[in-house]
């Protein structure tokens, strides 16, 4: 008898788990298909924090760089690796010598 009341418990305590976790199953997928239709459900709703920077496609607004802004990064990130390879050919000769 003992043993029928600890499955009963352990079957009881996996019961009550699996139906928490259906419940956040059943919250995510009607988020998901309330963002799928353009509409807000009421739990996204309270996240109006983080999606204030999120458009409704759920990506977050990517700021808009000058042309003179991106060359000037592409040159400081080739500036970057040269100095590495350089480095790195530097390392290669000191090896090959001794």
């Amino acid at each position: 008898m003992q043993r029928m009341k600890l499955d009963n418990e352990i079957l009881s305590a996996a019961l009550e788990g699996l139906q928490a976790q259906r419940a956040n199953l059943d919250r995510q997928i009607a988020e998901v298909r309330g963002m799928m239709s353009g509409k807000a459900t009421a739990a996204s709703s309270s996240d109006d924090d983080q999606r204030s920077e999120a458009t409704t496609s759920g990506r977050k607004k990517r700021r808009k760089l000058s042309a003179a802004s991106r060359k000037a990064m592409a040159a400081g990130q080739k500036k970057r690796w040269a100095a590495y390879r350089a480095a790195q050919s530097k390392k290669g000769k000191a090896a090959k010598a001794e």
